[in-house]
């Protein structure tokens, strides 16, 4: 399969345009390094098709790698809510908002931590479960102080 792969990759080449959208054309001649990129690219292609697979199985995983593969997915997302919540927060408030922002934040990863995860003999495991419905509790928690800040002034006060 991957030596289809490659000779695939040899044939065509992958053209971005400028609205986007994504196109593929053959290839008449190419240049190694032409040829390593489509190699390249035909491996992550082949990387990424499974994944795509458990994407579409979330709505009912299959075993529970699939559902940890979804609820990883679901995490990520509120992670990466969380960075965007706690600094539109971070950008509104002053400085003493901001050292209790921090604080507070500090205080709030070592309590998810310790409420989400284990370390024994086996290894260091983790609730993912646990840890995403904390995380989407603190970003509410960051976008209702931002609510805050936005119509009744910045209460530090309730940023700990």
């Amino acid at each position: 399969m991957l030596l289809r792969m490659a000779s695939l990759a040899n044939q065509f080449l992958l053209a971005e345009k400028p609205t986007g959208k994504v196109s593929f054309r053959l290839a008449t001649t190419l240049s190694s390094g032409e040829k390593m990129k489509n190699l390249a690219l035909a491996l992550l292609i082949s990387i990424c098709a499974p994944a795509a697979l458990a994407a579409e199985a979330c709505d009912k995983p299959k075993n529970d790698f699939d559902g940890l593969y979804c609820l990883n997915k679901v995490y990520l997302q509120a992670d990466k809510d969380l960075n965007e919540a706690y600094g539109k927060l971070a950008k509104v408030l002053d400085a003493e908002g901001k050292g209790l922002l921090k604080q507070g934040q500090l205080g709030w990863i070592a309590a998810r931590n310790g409420n989400c995860s284990t370390r024994n003999e086996k290894g260091f495991f983790v609730n993912l479960e646990c840890a995403t419905n904390t995380t989407i509790e603190r970003v509410q928690f960051l976008n209702d102080r931002l609510r805050e800040c936005s119509s009744a002034g910045c209460m530090n006060s309730k940023l700990k």
